[in-house]
């Protein structure tokens, strides 16, 4: 339903846009014209464009629970792609679409969209109660699953039952104690780790639950499609038993290498055209470099210079985990953070070569080292070029700690075992709401 949701708030965008456009053409314009053999044909697409990206921008259809925020969200997507359509007409110097349209359909849009959330929203309700996870397990993988549960699942499920493998295992023929707990709970998915996997007994209980229709999962599997992650109890295990799709996938990272550049040229224009107001807020508020200049380990080990805007005091900013509302930041800093200017000059090292728009996050080399000897498996996240963006980054709140680090490794290794355009594509969109939505730290 969710899905849905999103197709018809997409289609619904562009069957707005162009039936005004059509019926402007047709019954409004002096003399009418032909609409599709016009240059305003591709700039209905434009529009539609600047609609649909400022309402995945601010979580629409899926984040809006609430009516009035489905109403706040809609009628500032509508606000934002009419100034965005106004703002390149201006430019341009040409009237690109009729105001009928322009206006019109950002007044039509708010409607269709509060619908499209409310839809989304009764599909994201119903799935929840749909869900119902049965886990064998330990303690500790349990604690842990139901807080992975409690955060940003991609599949919302509810944990109703944990089973410890010795409370699982069946004794005797009409002993059944997982399939009876998982009848009892109505249990809709069975988990079972690592230990209850290598059960025969419980094995056999979620095969005889499984011919009724109840999906089995190992905790690994169950992580990998509900959360988007790899448990950390099978990190270990699991690191070497998938193909990694810059490693393994040639036309994969070709194809990727090249988007990096494309998006790379145009940051670099947008970098030269902000830098007058770098230099004015600089001498304003944040005195120093305009440039800050950090050594990261990047693919195959390899140091490199990361660029940024410097945020923080000279001085500053080196050594310890940088945190959110960190005090070292400068008010001008803090405000190229909010708007993510302090990223852009991160398009010379996408030139170089040095990052690609989605990987893991570039660590500074001590930390490297340290976290190394500490995580197993901790090297192959460098196997790929360290990204602008990433899996980790839009999945997990910013992390300054040894733990957060290894938190976010799960992360990353999901993100190695699926890397590819489609999600590569997902991570960029995600990125873009969360810029929308929160701004910078």
């Amino acid at each position: 339903m969710r899905r849905a949701a999103r197709l018809l708030l997409y289609v619904g965008t562009a069957g707005i846009v162009v039936w005004l456009a059509k019926f402007h053409a047709a019954k409004i314009a002096d003399p009418p014209y032909d609409y599709t053999n016009s240059f305003r044909f591709a700039w209905s697409f434009a529009y539609v464009s600047f609609l649909c990206v400022a309402a995945y921008g601010l979580g629409l259809p899926d984040l809006a629970r609430r009516w009035r925020t489905a109403v706040g969200m809609s009628a500032a997507a509508s606000v934002a792609a009419a100034l965005a359509i106004s703002v390149a007409q201006l430019v341009l110097g040409s009237a690109l679409l009729p105001r009928f349209v322009v206006f019109g359909a950002a007044l039509l849009v708010v409607p269709w969209y509060v619908a499209c959330a409310a839809l989304s929203s009764g599909g994201r309700l119903r799935q929840e109660g749909r869900d119902r996870v049965v886990l064998v397990a330990c303690a500790e993988d349990a604690a842990a699953l139901a807080a992975d549960l409690g955060r940003n699942p991609e599949r919302p499920a509810t944990l109703v039952t944990v089973l410890a493998p010795e409370d699982a295992r069946s004794t005797a023929p009409a002993h059944r104690p997982l399939a009876d707990a998982a009848v009892g709970a109505r249990a809709s998915v069975v988990v079972l780790a690592r230990e209850a996997q290598g059960d025969e007994s419980i094995v056999h209980q979620a095969g005889a639950l499984h011919e009724t229709g109840v999906r089995v999962r190992t905790l690994s599997l169950f992580y990998d499609e509900w959360l988007g992650k790899l448990p950390l109890s099978e990190l270990e295990r699991m690191a070497l038993m998938f193909d990694i799709g810059e490693l393994h996938r040639v036309r994969y990272g070709r194809m990727k290498r090249a988007l990096d550049i494309a998006i790379a040229l145009p940051g670099l224009v947008v970098l030269l055209g902000a830098m007058g107001f770098v230099v004015l807020g600089n001498l304003a508020a944040n005195r120093g470099p305009v440039f800050f200049r950090q050594a990261r380990v990047g693919r195959y080990n390899q140091p490199f210079t990361i660029y940024k805007l410097r945020t923080m005091r000279p001085g500053h900013g080196s050594s310890a985990w940088t945190i959110p509302d960190d005090p070292r930041v400068t008010p001008f800093g803090r405000l190229l953070r909010r708007t993510h200017l302090d990223e852009l000059p991160q398009a010379v090292n996408l030139l170089k070569g040095d990052l690609s728009i989605v990987g893991p996050r570039p660590e500074q080399p001590h930390y490297v080292e340290e976290l190394t000897e500490k995580i197993p498996f901790y090297r192959l996240r460098h196997l790929v070029r360290p990204g602008v963006t990433g899996w980790a980054q839009v999945k997990y709140d910013y992390g300054a700690s040894e733990i957060d680090a290894m938190e976010k490794l799960q992360y990353e290794f999901y993100y190695l075992r699926h890397q590819g355009l489609a999600l590569d594509a997902r991570i960029i969109g995600r990125t873009v709401r969360s810029v929308v939505g929160r701004g910078g730290r």
